[in-house]
């Protein structure tokens, strides 16, 4: 019987072991970060001049500020790439700048190198979601990324190009490179209005993907200060990080649209 039960806690003691290393690093308290962040800037000309796209500038470097540090229980991506959304033609790829170009700096360093990466001046002529997730899933997929839970946040009106007898074609807009990549995939439209963000959410096919907008009205009210209060440390902003997770990193449920 004592032979059984030293049997029984060495078997249990490797089972404890041997999953726990992928889940933790060695010395490390903290479980390794699994989310993979993307976030796309919309610099076609209809947003940049929309009054909008500098506030989301500064709201992205606070927002990626507060991911890459995790401060109020923000979670940490694995990985954070950023990339403009659409090009100079269809299916133009992007640069996707890696988390490395934004860690280790203070906000308004982040700020600085966004303004850098998407300048006014230079405006995609053409805002191209399809070729935006797919270059995700090709990114996701090289860096074996696949089965880890995907953020992607984007900036934009959300408008597509595309039109379908001078209707604006909400069904060309196509999620599935991202379905089979992970079993929690969200996408969060910002800076959209009510109508657009309603058909994002109602008419684009998908399965498992889910999707959160947010009003532009709604957005650009996180810089109010009785939400973040001036002359005060951003890891001391409780009200700040309170109203981050109710308006932008809210938890959706999947709905299934066809």
């Amino acid at each position: 019987m004592k032979n059984r039960f030293i049997i029984l806690t060495l078997l249990l003691t490797i089972a404890i072991s041997t999953t726990g290393c992928g889940w933790m690093e060695s010395g490390d308290s903290e479980p390794n970060p699994r989310l993979s962040m993307f976030i796309g800037v919309d610099i076609s000309g209809s947003f940049v001049n929309s009054g909008y796209f500098e506030d989301s500038i500064e709201f992205l470097a606070h927002y990626i500020y507060a991911h890459l540090n995790g401060i109020e229980d923000m979670e940490v991506p694995n990985v954070l790439f950023v990339s403009s959304i659409g090009g100079a033609s269809e299916n133009e790829p992007k640069t996707f700048y890696p988390i490395h170009t934004f860690e280790n700096k203070a906000v308004e360093e982040i700020q600085e190198q966004l303004v850098t990466i998407f300048p006014k001046s230079q405006l995609n002529p053409f805002t191209d979601y399809n070729a935006f997730f797919e270059q995700i899933a090709q990114t996701v997929r090289n860096n074996n990324l696949v089965l880890r839970p995907i953020s992607i946040v984007m900036v934009s009106d959300g408008i597509p190009d595309v039109k379908v007898d001078g209707e604006t074609d909400y069904r060309s807009i196509d999620l599935s490179p991202l379905e089979r990549l992970s079993r929690s995939v969200t996408i969060r439209l910002l800076y959209t209005n009510a109508v657009v963000g309603k058909n994002w959410q109602t008419q684009i096919p998908r399965r498992r993907v889910k999707i959160w907008t947010q009003d532009a009205k709604v957005m650009e009210t996180w810089n109010d200060p009785n939400i973040l209060i001036p002359d005060k440390p951003l890891n001391e902003q409780t009200r700040w990080f309170d109203w981050v997770k109710d308006n932008v990193d809210f938890g959706v449920r999947s709905i299934r649209v066809d």
